[in-house]
């Protein structure tokens, strides 16, 4: 696999699953004569407000789905019909969307649409959710966010493009909702008696900006580490390349991350009652990089001063011109795990500095000559600014959300490299602030201990928020705890393939803490109780 961690969370999994041999050979699709398939064929053709179906075929159980032609695929759980349609609600605007249909015996009566990662620009990472959501009966709707890109990372399909950032922004999962509930009407004949939205990183902006800005669209959501502040992420983003890389001699070498990481945890870990390689709350560390400083010159076992200076920027977070937190800063604990530090601040290809160069770009200067080199925090967060009507979901007023009856989990994994956890907690607060009453009995937060970007990390990482979500929704409690897992592959805990779970512990709704209860395995949740933090 290529990376696990970045906006869209999961990475070339296709590529990991087939390298793997856990792939069954491919099913060949229903003949044409089989009447299940007809039904799925005859949806070609329907017509869709500001677009039409083009394609509809069934796929057999086992049979491989691929998100283009010629690319790696994943095995399908579950026999289904693959609706794909395209829409251009403006002359620019070119969506792709899909819907994937159970067979009618199989259907559990619900969609969830499936958020998207980074700039989108494909449905890799959608159709990941879409692929555990099917095998639990769900229909599902997925969007490639209005645009094709070589990655998640790549930007250029935005220059001089305003209606295809609008399309990115916002609108392509709005009308791919409409687009999965006409299609489930066409096919079963009855419409979806419930509807929810799952996303992580940018797909949990894409979550915020359903709550927020189409509060009919979706029953239920699900945030995970969402990118909801767009344009001050992004500007946070190129601070932080910043400061590692201005200066030659900032740059913290990959060698040196445990360095970083082994100072924080023997600081740190037994504080929470469990010595166990995670922190339950990092914030409570207090960890400084500079008992790491060389006594003099460079050497393998410490910190040069400029890179002391870079790993204490990092940890504090960007400030402004005076001094202001501008964004939180990232938690000790997990630096030197693949998939963190190395991919999102420090390494060669730090995705912070990639992602906020395509940004800075192709979307606010409009200048594909642009350098990082350039940056300046006030004049270019000033100049991203005009694009927040259309990127930033970071309004805590979810009233009309919250007015019909919704639900909201959010969920952060404290170690997550790429956004910071407290940027969610803020958002949190902030919604509790605005709404009052109705946030206390309708929002949940989940801090993860140990998990890094929307999954893996040394912690218990892999949850059913879908599941919890479900029951909430349905009726059941407002969630206090949820259970997460660590798998020997946690990649493959997560997308349902044969894993081996190692430890298990509660989650709990925030701002409580899990506590050992000093008996039994500290790998068994049921060990542990949720307490107020101290």
């Amino acid at each position: 696999m290529n990376r696990i961690a970045h906006l869209g969370a999961l990475g070339a999994v296709a590529t990991a699953l087939l390298v793997s041999g856990t792939s069954p050979e491919p099913v060949a699709a229903f003949a044409p004569a089989d009447p299940v398939a007809d039904s799925c064929t005859a949806l070609t053709g329907l017509a869709l407000a500001d677009g039409k179906v083009v394609k509809a075929e069934q796929v057999a159980k086992g049979g491989m789905v691929n998100t283009k032609e010629g690319t790696p695929g994943l095995p399908a759980q579950a026999g289904f019909c693959r609706v794909y349609a395209e829409l251009s609600p403006t002359p620019r605007s070119k969506i792709k969307v899909e819907v994937w249909l159970p067979l009618a015996g199989a259907w559990n009566g619900k969609l969830l649409g499936a958020g998207n990662g980074g700039y989108g620009g494909s449905m890799l990472l959608p159709q990941l959710t879409m692929q555990g959501a099917l095998a639990k009966g769900y229909a599902t709707v997925g969007t490639d966010m209005g645009h094709v890109g070589t990655a998640d990372t790549d930007g250029k399909w935005a220059l001089n493009e305003p209606d295809r950032i609008i399309d990115f922004g916002h609108r392509a999962n709005h009308l791919a909702s409409g687009v999965g509930k006409a299609v489930i009407n066409a096919y079963y004949g009855s419409a979806p008696k419930a509807a929810y939205f799952q996303g992580c990183s940018d797909g949990g902006r894409e979550a915020l900006m359903e709550a927020q800005r189409y509060p009919d669209d979706y029953d239920a959501i699900i945030a995970g580490a969402p990118a909801n502040a767009w344009t001050r992420l992004m500007t946070a983003f190129m601070a932080d390349d910043r400061a590692v890389f201005a200066r030659p001699e900032s740059a913290i070498p990959n060698a040196k991350l445990k360095l970083l990481q082994d100072a924080a945890l023997a600081q740190c870990d037994a504080k929470d009652g469990v010595k166990d390689g995670v922190l339950d709350d990092p914030r409570q560390c207090g960890f400084d990089p500079g008992t790491l400083q060389c006594k003099a010159g460079d050497g393998p076992s410490c910190l040069t001063a400029p890179q002391v200076t870079a790993a204490r920027a990092l940890y504090r977070g960007p400030v402004d011109a005076r001094g202001r937190s501008f964004f939180p800063g990232t938690m000790p604990g997990a630096e030197g795990v693949p998939g963190t530090w190395d991919t999102w601040l420090t390494g060669s290809k730090a995705q912070h500095g990639i992602f906020a160069g395509e940004f800075f770009r192709y979307m606010v200067h409009s200048n594909p000559d642009w350098q990082n080199a350039s940056f300046d925090l006030t004049r270019d967060y000033q100049a991203a600014r005009r694009l927040a009507p259309v990127l930033d979901s970071d309004n805590p007023d979810i009233t009309p959300f919250l007015k019909r009856g919704g639900k909201l989990i959010l969920y952060h994994g404290w170690n997550d490299a790429a956004i910071a956890p407290g940027n969610t907690i803020d958002y949190y607060q902030a919604v509790q602030k605005r709404v009052g009453a109705a946030a206390r009995d309708s929002v949940r937060l989940f801090m993860v201990p140990g998990m890094s970007h929307c999954l893996a990390g040394p912690g218990p990482n892999v949850i059913d928020a879908l599941g919890t979500l479900d029951k909430w929704r349905q009726g059941g409690p407002a969630p206090e705890t949820m259970i997460a897992t660590k798998y020997d592959n946690d990649l493959f805990g997560y997308l349902g393939f044969p894993a081996k779970p190692v430890r298990t512990r509660p989650l709990c709704a925030f701002p409580k803490v899990a506590r050992w209860t000093g008996k039994g395995s500290t790998d068994d949740a049921a060990n542990f109780t949720c307490v107020a933090p101290r």
